[in-house]
């Protein structure tokens, strides 16, 4: 059937789903989806055989760029079963990243996060979905919508104080938080890695209560350490959750913090230097064991993670002696 639709086969399928007024008076139908801004609401793209309704794109969620629209990325209806899916399309991007004085050069690739789905399939701790390539070769990924909001928005939602949130609710984070780490720590014994670990790339699953990595479509050339650039953003994750946010310089000068007397270089991220790493000295009923992981990655360190399983080993330390 899908060698050829008509319009009114299309309008058929997608009335089973959407109310008359809201379906199209005609359809646009990409099998080709090289140029993806030329893919827009209410076109109908094809990919082996199944028909996706196109809705909106995507926006990108990272702090300091939200709202910024991501073309590449396509809200759509599956039309044979009315499922939400996510089509990420073929888009091709190389940057520079660097940690300390480590350089990565990163790249897009599709091939990369297909091989991923298909080893995470059963994983309860990442997205879900398959690849199929267009009639141009191109290589789509087909995600399952997941209901929730980013793991940021979560803990940063909660209208309480540090000191309440770090005794009642951080337990339950940090346990999550290990399930995801354990997530990647497979990724790695397979020899695959994220690519992209941030703490917009944690979705708390509303149905399941999962906490699941996205977008890891990020590659990187590595020269020293092959999970280095993962390491590090787990780490930007944990000091995240521990703190209930980022603990920002400017903000602790703005609120006139006793504790910014204290405060010196090796208290700070290795990377962003606005950020304190060092929690202790802004909380100190942080526990001595916490806050020697999280210095782990801080300007003052002298020894760096060399895999997920050290870092896992000292929180399940840390966890089993609570």
């Amino acid at each position: 059937m899908t060698e050829y639709l008509s319009q009114n086969d299309l309008r058929e399928m997608t009335s089973r789903w959407l109310p008359p007024h809201k379906i199209p008076c005609r359809f646009r139908v990409h099998r080709d989806t090289t140029e993806f801004f030329r893919v827009e609401y209410d076109d109908v793209v094809v990919l082996g055989g199944q028909t996706y309704l196109i809705r909106h794109n995507a926006k990108e969620l990272r702090f300091g760029l939200e709202d910024e629209v991501k073309f590449w990325v396509k809200r759509a209806i599956d039309l044979t079963d009315g499922s939400l899916k996510i089509l990420k399309l073929v888009f091709r991007e190389r940057f520079v990243a660097n940690i300390g004085d480590i350089e990565f050069e990163c790249l897009r690739s599709p091939r990369k996060e297909a091989r991923i789905l298909n080893l995470v399939a059963d994983s309860p701790n990442f997205m879900h979905g398959f690849s199929v390539e267009d009639e141009r070769g191109n290589l789509v990924r087909v995600l399952d919508f997941i209901k929730g909001d980013p793991l940021s928005s979560h803990v940063q939602r909660m209208d309480i104080d540090h000191q309440t949130y770090f005794y009642q609710f951080f337990p339950d984070v940090l346990d999550h938080f290990m399930d995801c780490l354990r997530a990647i720590y497979f990724l790695h014994e397979h020899g695959e890695k994220h690519g992209d670990i941030r703490r917009d790339h944690l979705l708390v699953d509303s149905d399941s209560g999962h906490y699941r990595w996205i977008d890891f479509d990020i590659n990187y050339r590595h020269r020293e350490n092959i999970y280095g650039y993962d390491l590090f953003g787990l780490g930007n994750v944990l000091v995240f959750l521990v703190g209930k946010g980022d603990l920002l310089l400017r903000d602790l000068k703005k609120q006139g913090h006793p504790a910014l007397s204290t405060l010196d270089e090796e208290d700070l991220n290795m990377v962003f230097n606005n950020r304190v790493v060092n929690l202790k000295k802004i909380y100190p009923y942080i526990p001595d064991s916490l806050n020697r992981v999280l210095m782990h990655f801080s300007k003052g360190t002298t020894w760096f993670y060399e895999n997920t399983a050290q870092l896992l080993e000292d929180l399940e330390e840390l966890r089993n002696a609570a």
